[in-house]
């Protein structure tokens, strides 16, 4: 327990660096003379001192394995080559969320600069779900040369063998079988033949890859490719929204990727950005809040390529209309997940929530959302979720998972037994089909599997607190010192301190259900802080009573720039008396 925080205000465990991180930690800040709670951040993110310097830094040359290490990069590249120089009829076939649409956009982006328009199909989330279908597939093959599968086609056989009349390649993240479909190239760093040494990266990381060799295949015959460097905010929007885990080269590519969304080059992006209000220089939480739920939107509940078109839109006047209608989408969406979310969790409620699995399943729930109500569910009950919904015998889900428990590999197993009708993905996420008759057994055979792997085993999750800062020692120098060692996300969690025995000098309700409060730590040094959403639980009236008091508050550090002037800021996750 961290500061004797057996049972938080907000009912947690409050967990600190473990003794071996604390002497990494204590190494690093000797040998590098960095600060003690970056160095903290660093030691727990298993940073090496050699390795500093590279961290805090990360560049692709350093970080970026050559693609042709990817089993069939070598092939696709050559065929997308030969398709530029021959000027071939492309189509490429993209799921319809943020990691497909930033893919077509990748790759649209890259063809336009030969002169080549390619067709995009995106297919629709209800009347023809995930992937490839033998319909789409064929009727493309009868009028293009190449067909380019983007986040999908590792599993679609039929609809691929339906395709014979064109060319295939597929670039792809998901879980592999142990056979490939019929294609003249399938590049998956989740293949079963992989190493594995690059699973973490997801599609528009794998398409950046082969345009990589193609761009190296050009020069090597005095051409002169596109700067693809331009294209890593595409890759960076994706592996956040996709939940990649930033590590290795991930670093590097949103890293970079921001920097080049922060020069505004991208009409759409710009457009997308504008229409969501977003003012300030975009980081890794706008990409997974902000920008990436809008781009869904399109997938979920409108038309399914609108957020593909719109990133590969050059055109302002067209960007800002696909942009304000992805704004209204996601407006529309949020009020449909809300009224699932609620009855999902009155479902899995009524089950029980420390099963192996929190599910919940109903009539009508629109396909577009039950991912995101899975997530919810998952962060309630810290248990692997999956919500379906059924349109007559038929049902369609999705699951989120937690980390250490592969829901992919389970679902992935559940088709292979025939429990289901179809599903797969990867780790952190992943789809099914049903149908009414196998539902319960296969959300028990689903349980099962999960509970093998420790998913039973999991209790409420624990707060992680990196180390203690007073509020004189939380500056804007510090923090933009601990920025250098994200950007923080799946895999990387963000750095959070615990502030001891603080006063709550001020606390004043803000909007619904926010509270400001400003911490003391009775020497006369103050902070600012803030709670969201502190009174839709027990947070808001326990921090408002405890005015004048004194209190330990646990958080992530921000800086808060306001008129002109940067100041550090607490955003407030959990309290508990002192």
């Amino acid at each position: 327990m961290y500061l004797g925080v057996e049972k938080s205000i907000s009912n947690r465990r409050w967990l600190g660096p473990a003794l071996a991180i604390e002497r990494d930690a204590l190494t690093l800040h000797q040998q590098s003379d960095l600060p003690l709670p970056l160095c903290y951040v660093m030691a727990r993110l298993g940073v090496a001192p050699t390795e500093v310097a590279d961290f805090l830094n990360p560049t692709l040359r350093a970080s970026m394995s050559d693609p042709l290490c990817l089993k069939d990069c070598a092939t696709a590249a050559e065929i997308l080559l030969t398709a530029i120089q021959n000027q071939q009829k492309i189509a490429i076939f993209a799921d319809y969320d943020v990691d497909g649409g930033t893919s077509a956009a990748l790759l649209i982006d890259f063809l336009q600069q030969f002169a080549i328009q390619p067709t995009l199909y995106v297919p629709d989330r209800i009347t023809e779900g995930y992937g490839p279908n033998p319909q789409a597939m064929a009727a493309l093959a009868e009028s293009h040369d190449l067909i380019i599968c983007v986040d999908c086609g590792t599993l679609a056989y039929e609809a691929l063998e339906a395709a014979r009349a064109a060319d295939v390649v597929v670039l792809d993240h998901h879980l592999g079988a142990e056979t490939l479909p019929e294609a003249r190239a399938v590049v998956n760093p989740n293949r079963q033949d992989e190493t594995g040494d690059l699973a973490h990266l997801c599609a528009a990381a794998v398409v950046f890859m082969v345009l990589t060799q193609v761009a190296r295949m050009m020069r090597a015959n005095g051409q002169t490719p596109p700067n693809l460097i331009n294209s890593l905010d595409l890759v960076a929007l994706a592996t956040v929204a996709d939940v990649a885990p930033l590590i290795g080269v991930n670093r590097a590519f949103v890293r970079q990727g921001l920097k080049v969304m922060g020069q505004r080059k991208r009409v759409g992006l710009n457009a997308l950005s504008d229409a969501a209000g977003l003012n300030a220089a975009p980081s890794a939480y706008h990409l997974g809040y902000v920008l990436g739920p809008r781009i869904n939107a399109g997938g979920r509940i409108g038309k399914a390529d609108l957020g593909a078109r719109l990133l590969a839109c050059s055109n302002p006047h067209e960007a800002a209309v696909m942009a304000e209608k992805l704004e209204e989408l996601n407006t529309e969406r949020r009020s449909v997940e809300a009224m699932v979310r609620l009855a999902a969790l009155e479902q899995a409620e009524a089950r029980g929530l420390d099963l192996p699995l929190a599910w919940a399943a109903e009539e009508g729930w629109h396909p577009g959302v039950v991912g995101i109500v899975a997530a919810r569910l998952k962060e309630k009950t810290n248990r692997p979720a999956v919500v379906i919904g059924f349109d007559g015998d038929s049902g369609k889900g999705s699951g989120r998972s937690v980390s250490g428990i592969d829901l992919g590999a389970a679902i992935h197993k559940l088709a292979r037994e025939g429990l289901i009708t179809s599903g797969g993905g990867h780790k952190m996420a992943a789809g099914l089909s049903l149908t009414r008759a196998q539902l319960e057994p296969a959300m028990e055979r689903l349980g099962q599997l999960l509970d093998a792997q420790g998913a039973g085993a999991l209790g409420p999750a624990d707060l992680k607190i990196d180390g203690t800062l007073m509020p004189g020692g939380a500056t804007v120098e510090l923090i933009e010192q601990l920025e250098q060692a994200g950007p923080f996300g799946a895999g990387a969690s963000a750095p959070r301190f615990a502030f001891p025995d603080c006063t709550i000098a001020f606390a004043k309700p803000v909007g619904e259900s926010h509270l400001k409060i400003t911490l003391s730590d009775g020497f006369g040094t103050k902070l600012d802080a803030i709670c969201f959403g502190a009174f839709d639980g027990p947070l808001g009236p326990a921090l408002t009573a405890a005015q004048g008091g004194k209190m330990h508050i646990a958080g992530r550090l921000e800086i808060n720039t306001w008129g002109g002037r940067s100041r550090p800021q607490l955003r407030i996750e959990d309290a508990s008396p002192a």
